[in-house]
């Protein structure tokens, strides 16, 4: 006879949840359920594209072009990855920026360098583009070929916000969108088994970049020094103290150059622009370049000494200090009066006409006095142009000798 179980109706409940846990139990194998751990979404990185592959050999020929010197440095080929990045523009609003990530093929561990590129004036040139002749391909196809992984942000105006006007010369926002793509790089590094970063980190720029470069290391040290161990700084040939470079060139007779003029142009545009001053061209510029900068903008050739173009009521309002708000916005980019925490140098050619000399000089006599690890290699008879093999080969030696 099959035995029944009875429960009277005072123990009942009690029993079912004893029933209940026990069979609960048994199917967990007396271990507690486990509720996996979700995957860290990214804050920065958007998505990556594979866009080139170099080999040793390919790169010690560019190399070779560049200097016969620097073929020697060449050690592993490399791989190219396009990253797109959230970032944000000058008016604080959300936008998506890119730039190219260089991994070495080694399977040592490899520190970061963020290069932060000079000037450029069409969206091929950006690093992302990885065109043959640009910089990242040359210089950035160098410095990974070494056994160190490069990011190097285009910066706002170029590859995926190519749209959107190029903030040339803005301090603030080159740092912003460089310290978004070294972001966006970490948060790469973590998810793939290519190469490993030994989380060091150091950063180079000539021209625009060397003035990108001294922005971008004072954000990383006042605004987000527990995210990167940042070992060293190098900048080359970088406008520093606006206010004196702008009071320069409005006042001095300098070389007429139609290439650099541009440049001088584009800054002062891209001031009125970012902050806001809203002048007509008329109230710079002297007719007939008033009227052709209206229309063109930048693009406008200038083959004479900048100042002579320039109106005198400007020229008196910047020097009596009565355009307050110009003044203000030069003076907002200002980046040699700090005290860096991080050992930097400064390379500057002593015959550069684009970007004076007295750029690098007062921002080394500031910081030094300030008591910062910093020094300063003067390119005699340097131009522009001529010094950037100086810098390269300098700026090798000095991250080398900084673990």
């Amino acid at each position: 006879m099959r035995k029944i179980l009875t429960l009277s109706p005072g123990r009942t409940v009690a029993h079912l949840l004893i029933w209940s846990l026990l069979l609960l139990n048994s199917c967990n194998n007396d271990k507690p359920p486990v509720t996996p751990e979700p995957e860290e979404e990214n804050q920065y990185l958007l998505r990556s594209e594979d866009i080139s592959t170099l080999s040793k050999e390919q790169i010690t020929e560019r190399a070779r072009d560049i200097n016969p010197l620097l073929a020697g440095y060449v050690k592993a080929g490399i791989k190219v990855y396009k990253l797109s990045y959230k970032t944000k523009n000058t008016d604080g609003t959300d936008i998506t920026a890119s730039g190219a990530l260089i991994l070495p093929d080694t399977d040592q561990p490899a520190s970061m360098i963020s290069v932060q590129h000079g000037t450029i004036r069409e969206d091929i040139s950006a690093p992302s583009n990885f065109a043959d002749d640009s910089e990242a391909a040359s210089f950035g196809a160098l410095f990974g070929s070494m056994g160190y992984i490069i990011a190097y942000p285009d910066y706002i105006g170029y590859g995926d916000s190519k749209d959107l006007p190029h903030p040339y010369e803005h301090r603030a926002s080159l740092a912003s969108a460089s310290l978004d793509m070294l972001r966006a790089a970490k948060e790469f590094l973590k998810d793939q088994e290519e190469v490993e970063w030994d989380e060091k980190l150091y950063i180079a720029g000539y021209s625009e970049g060397g003035f990108a470069t001294m922005s971008l290391q004072k954000k990383i040290e006042e605004e987000a020094a527990g995210e990167f161990n940042l070992r060293a700084s190098s900048c080359g040939a970088g406008a520093y103290d606006k206010t004196a470079f702008m009071k320069y060139i409005v006042n001095t007779p300098t070389h007429g150059l139609a290439s650099y003029n541009f440049s001088y142009l584009w800054v002062l545009l891209t001031y009125d622009r970012i902050y806001k001053l809203n002048k007509p061209a008329s109230y710079y510029f002297k007719e007939p370049y008033a009227t052709e900068i209206a229309k063109s903008g930048a693009n406008v050739r200038i083959a004479t000494s900048f100042d002579s173009i320039l109106t005198d009521s400007f020229k008196k309002a910047l020097n009596d200090g009565t355009d307050k708000g110009f003044i203000d916005a030069i003076g907002d980019n200002d980046v040699y009066n700090w005290k860096p925490k991080t050992p930097t140098r400064l390379y500057h050619g002593s015959s550069d006409e684009l970007v004076f000399y007295f750029n690098s000089e007062k921002a080394y006599n500031t910081m030094k006095g300030l008591g910062a690890d910093v020094q300063l290699t003067t390119i005699p008879g340097g131009t522009h142009s001529s010094s950037i093999v100086a810098f390269l080969v300098g700026t090798l030696g000095f991250f080398t000798a900084t673990p």
